[in-house]
């Protein structure tokens, strides 16, 4: 899979896991990325190891394998965010078994997705980033479409 859409990054090349690190690191965590319509999506250093490693074992879940492929779409994650045309659905909590209103998933190029949970006063903290299969596309189309789900401040008393 190449970079099919005009206007998006090209794929980022390099040698090691460490250079990735850092360019994460320098692109994302020093400031926070404004979506198109207008969220502010904070990443931390964290997010790092969650965003560019998958599972050797389906059955434990430890993400242990650096995923290069996720990792040459590094410039992909900010570019989807900032994009008007790309498919927002809401997301899927695993533990609850159910549709979340609070995570945005935006789909681009076909099949690459980026989760963002939304925050109360238009904030976003960025979850994830990955390569999806057609099922798994198919699935997340499946879901309700995006509509600002942004959860309420709680009044202070």
């Amino acid at each position: 899979m190449t970079n099919d859409k005009p206007g998006y990054p090209p794929l980022v090349t390099f040698a090691t896991e460490d250079e990735y690190r850092a360019h994460f690191q320098k692109a994302y965590c020093s400031g926070v990325v404004a979506t198109f319509d207008r969220m502010l999506v904070r990443f931390r250093k964290r997010d790092f190891d969650h965003a560019f490693y998958e599972s050797s074992s389906r059955s434990t879940g430890t993400k242990d394998l650096f995923s290069r492929q996720r990792a040459e779409r590094i410039d992909w994650i900010g570019a989807a965010l900032r994009d008007p045309e790309a498919e927002l659905y809401c997301g899927w909590d695993s533990k609850r078994r159910k549709e979340d209103k609070t995570r945005r998933v935006a789909v681009i190029q076909g099949h690459y997705v980026v989760v963002v949970q939304a925050k109360p006063a238009c904030k976003g903290e960025f979850l994830t980033a990955y390569v999806a299969d057609p099922q798994t596309i198919a699935q997340i189309r499946g879901h309700t479409p995006w509509q600002s789900h942004v959860p309420k401040r709680k009044k202070s008393r």
